[in-house]
């Protein structure tokens, strides 16, 4: 199974990196096992396995001596053949015992299994990465493997460690797509500490407890479009639990993130996006499942959280600024406290924007190098027309028909409107003229995005005139 696959691609990569000639079964025993098991809190819970078996909250983990039985438990049960999800990672459950419904990432093939793919099946298996949405993506690419394993001791010390004995165990997969997105990412350090993972919000703490939270995709595919700017890399999808789940093998079109950085700095500015990266970049990304099913994860797989909702009506988003003043009443600390409040939420306004114009550009110039902010150009000589009226007629005419329409001729219709009435300036009936050519010319998917960019850039040319 594809599990065993990846184990020996990193199997071969961490024998060439660390000049060993370890087996999968001596990998096992002496990385995988120590790192994993061979503690009073594991990395890793695999239900049904020996490692498992007689934990309870009467006997919340095994002694040293108890963990060495497992251990033999476990290589007694490879010696006899009884390989079943509970023995080999990935694999089917077992069919004599009712569980084959439990099974994912399986085929109908009746491939033979040594021993040696079994504790291989080990090796990938703990080196998939969880992202939110309950998946995990497990990549055949020995720089992103290892990246991986590199993280495993990191997430054993620190569940070693007295002072974070409220951290979660057995939230290793959590933790490798946590991990491989900081180790891949513009901000890691060689010499991070704890309070660095905590600022890139790792983990998330009560009273009770603190756990590993699950990264959303897109973080992780912008770390490795950083990594591998130019690739394109498979990853297999899949979640394992009481219900398996196998969507497949994905391509992920690393060039993307690249991409949209990049345009991002090209209408924003560098220093802009240093400022709002994670927060542009958490704005970004259908639901896992979703993206999944356009087939390939690329620059139509990112599409913002939301925006759809502005494709399927004449829904308008709210860029004014904020009326700030101190009410009749108000103490200062109030009025402060409120203000500060006001001013974040205008600020998450306007990278919303940004982001939303950022994708929406990326999209219609994605088979071109050269990026245009037409539409910010245009959406001021709109401005302009709307206020030289002194009723809203002028306003309704853009709001409720040319930016709420979805179909280039009635988009056309409206900007007929506005050329054939007389009291509009000649300098913007020559800018509509040259709107309508533009739109001509575009195909129905590049107009859908379009109107929407210019109806963004309309609502913030409203906010700064």
């Amino acid at each position: 199974m594809f599990t065993s696959v990846v184990g020996q691609t990193f199997l071969k990569e961490y024998n060439k990196r660390n000049g060993k000639s370890y087996t999968a079964k001596e990998f096992f025993d002496k990385v995988l096992f120590k790192t994993f098991f061979d503690h009073k809190r594991y990395l890793m819970w695999v239900q049904n396995s020996p490692f498992v078996q007689g934990i309870s909250k009467k006997k919340p983990f095994f002694d040293a001596q108890e963990r060495q039985k497992n251990l033999q438990e476990f290589h007694q049960k490879v010696k006899s053949g009884d390989f079943e999800a509970s023995i080999a990672i990935g694999y089917p459950a077992s069919e004599t015992k009712n569980f084959a419904t439990t099974s994912g990432l399986v085929t109908d093939i009746d491939l033979p299994l040594s021993e040696e793919e079994v504790y291989l099946s080990w090796i990938g298996g703990t080196l998939s990465l969880g992202v939110s949405g309950g998946y995990a993506l497990l990549f055949n690419h020995p720089s992103i493997l290892y990246a991986t394993f590199e993280g495993w001791q990191i997430y054993r010390n620190y569940l070693n460690d007295k002072v974070l004995e409220k951290l979660r165990p057995n939230q290793v997969i959590t933790w490798n797509g946590q991990w491989l997105t900081y180790k891949f990412g513009k901000r890691f350090r060689d010499d991070f500490d704890l309070n660095d993972l905590i600022n890139q919000k790792f983990f998330s703490t009560t009273a009770e407890k603190m756990e590993v939270n699950t990264i959303n995709w897109s973080r992780l595919f912008f770390s490795l479009s950083h990594q591998h700017p130019s690739e394109a890399c498979i990853a297999y999808v899949f979640a394992l639990g009481q219900t398996n789940k196998t969507v497949g093998f994905i391509p992920f079109q690393l060039k993307s993130g690249r991409r949209i950085h990049e345009v991002y700095q090209q209408l924003f500015g560098e220093d802009n996006f240093r400022t709002n990266q994670a927060d542009f970049e958490s704005l970004l990304g259908k639901h896992i499942k979703r993206a999944c099913e356009l087939g390939n994860i690329g620059m139509q797989a990112l599409e913002p959280k939301k925006l759809s909702k502005y494709f399927s009506n004449s829904s308008n988003l709210k860029l004014t600024k904020p009326s700030i003043y101190q009410k009749k009443g108000e103490t200062e600390d109030v009025f402060h406290q409120r203000k500060a409040e006001l001013l974040k939420k205008d600020n998450e306004n306007l990278i919303t924007f940004q982001t939303y114009k950022t994708w929406l550009i990326a999209m219609i110039s994605k088979n071109k190098t050269e990026i245009s902010d037409y539409t910010r150009d245009m959406a001021s000589v709109l401005v302009k027309y709307r206020e030289g009226a002194k009723k809203r007629d002028r306003a309704n005419l853009l709001e409720k028909k040319l930016f709420a329409t979805k179909r280039k001729t009635e988009f056309l219709e409206a900007l007929i409107e506005i050329v054939n009435d007389d009291t509009v300036d000649l300098d913007i009936i020559e800018k509509i003229n040259e709107l309508r050519d533009k739109v001509h010319f575009l195909n129905q998917e590049d107009f859908t995005y379009f109107i929407l960019l210019l109806k963004f850039d309309y609502a913030y040319q409203e906010r700064i005139s």
